[in-house]
């Protein structure tokens, strides 16, 4: 089979040096990037989402970023919709044979969604259902969910509160049980997964540094700013770095004790991120802190793209 294209992931823990490696193997390639990043998607959440400045976006072209207003809820499958057709085709025009697309970032269930074509239920969260059920209890709910989705309460833990009412939502919105809407197809073109990690103490010193460069070029005026823009209650504003800083501009802590909160949660969040990697032996680890990974990395991607051109040829 001829493809005109590939897809090289590159995930990992955050603070591994994903969106850099990606900007230098996307100049060199000509390629653009796409973003996994399930914060990025919206607007003005910029500093604190590490998001690629104005700067990176005009060497490279970047896709998926800036594509949601902070009030709307992106789902899983919106996303999974939106990328699925711009790697397929892209507005910037790529021609060469096999030409690479990459798709970038930390967010697991993002790129799981595209590389293994997760079939995912096209039913948006109901708040009011929501509500309702959640009322009844997850004892409750957990036998209404036995009585419709026997296949699903295999898989779901009694004790699972939002696994439990996600079933119920989608049965009782779409009338199909949720195990019958799920599965995978994954696509027809060439993917490479690589993955970035490194040391546990070297990427908590470089979560420090980019937790204090982040403070240093805006972080805490960019939640002012949003703060005074979309209200206090923002859900987007409790994620990580987001919601340390507002504890300060609301006087429960000082910046210090921000700071050192961001570092923690942040070092926590790679660890969950790192666990979640692992668990996909496809994935091709690089050491993220090795002073030739762009070397290493370049070489992997120009014997897969050799191969691929071979292949065509045959």
């Amino acid at each position: 089979m001829a493809f005109d294209f590939c897809l090289i992931t590159i995930c990992g823990p955050t603070a591994t040096g994903k969106s850099g490696l990606a900007l230098d193997l996307a100049e060199r390639l000509g390629s653009v990037i796409f973003s996994a990043d399930s914060r990025q998607v919206y607007k003005h959440f910029n500093i604190g989402t590490a998001k690629p400045t104005i700067t990176e976006q005009e060497l490279v072209s970047h896709y998926l970023i800036d594509i949601c207003e902070p009030t709307e809820t992106l789902t899983l499958a919106e996303y999974q919709e939106k990328a699925q057709r711009l790697i397929v085709h892209p507005p910037t025009a790529q021609t060469d044979v096999v030409l690479p697309r990459l798709l970038v970032g930390g967010t697991g269930l993002y790129i799981k969604a595209i590389v293994k074509g997760l079939k995912i239920p096209r039913v948006g969260p109901n708040d009011k259902l929501r509500s309702q059920l959640s009322h009844l209890g997850q004892k409750q709910c957990y036998e209404m969910l036995q009585q419709v989705d026997q296949v699903a309460v295999e898989k779901i833990h009694p004790n699972d509160v939002v696994r439990t009412l996600r079933a119920l939502e989608v049965f009782y919105v779409s009338g199909k049980p949720i195990s019958q809407q799920q599965g995978e197809d994954p696509p027809n073109y060439p993917i490479l997964q690589i993955g970035l990690d490194c040391d546990v103490e070297v990427l908590g010193e470089r979560i420090r540094h980019r937790t204090e460069k982040m403070v240093e070029v805006g972080l805490v005026e960019e939640v002012k700013f949003l703060c005074e823009k979309y209200g206090e209650d923002l859900p987007l504003l409790d994620t990580l770095g987001y919601r340390e800083i507002k504890q300060y501009l609301v006087g429960d802590i000082s910046l210090a004790e921000a700071i050192e909160a961001t570092v923690l949660h942040t070092r926590q969040f790679a660890k969950r991120q790192r666990t979640w990697f692992r668990g996909y032996p496809e994935i091709e680890w690089f050491d993220g802190d090795a002073s030739n990974l762009l070397d290493k990395v370049w070489e992997r991607v120009r014997e897969f793209t050799r191969v691929l051109a071979e292949n065509i040829q045959d």
